[in-house]
């Protein structure tokens, strides 16, 4: 379900032009795939009672709970300063995000405007623009506080996956043959 609302969400914000950078959708979409994939790896091995692929989702299931567990606790644990250090090296490193920022939050610069820069704005041909920063911060703490919410709930429910993973792996299959070995 997550995986195909990544995907899904991906494909939503390069449609209606909210995204132009094809690398984060890109990402976006080959996480979503990975993650469908896993689910169907864990889908079919408890169908089909098959060890090695229980094994093998167990493994990936607990490395994903690890990396999202990693990442959520990092969007929670941010303080302003951190946030405002971080937003700076983005906007300095990426010209196509800031294009896009400055297009849809309609601001110039990050700091200050300069009337010097361009800017692909609409409030740049009045010259009449704010600074980009206090509008990113704003949106940039609630967001890593809503991801890091919903981050933790998920990772939540994948260590739940691994126990039940682990603790039904080694039962027998029911419609086998009773004297057989696992």
């Amino acid at each position: 379900l997550v995986s195909l609302l990544l995907i899904g969400i991906a494909a939503w914000g390069i449609g209606f032009g909210l995204i132009s950078s094809f690398r984060v959708v890109g990402v976006a979409i080959a996480v979503g795939i990975f993650l469908f994939i896993i689910a169907l790896v864990g889908l079919i091995g408890a169908v089909k009672h098959h060890q090695v692929l229980l094994f093998f989702y167990m493994i990936i299931l607990l490395l994903v709970f690890i990396v999202q567990f990693s990442v959520s606790c990092a969007c929670l644990a941010l303080n302003k300063e951190q946030q405002s250090q971080l937003l700076e090296v983005g906007w300095n490193n990426t010209n196509s995000a800031r294009m896009d920022i400055e297009r849809n939050l309609n601001c110039c610069g990050f700091r200050v405007f300069d009337v010097n820069e361009t800017c692909s704005s609409d409030c740049f041909r009045s010259r009449q623009c704010q600074p980009c920063a206090p509008i990113i911060e704003e949106y940039s703490g609630m967001v890593l506080r809503f991801v890091g919410g919903i981050g933790l709930f998920f990772s939540f429910t994948e260590i739940l996956g691994v126990w039940l993973t682990y603790r039904y792996r080694n039962q027998k299959d029911p419609r086998a043959n009773p004297s057989a070995f696992l």
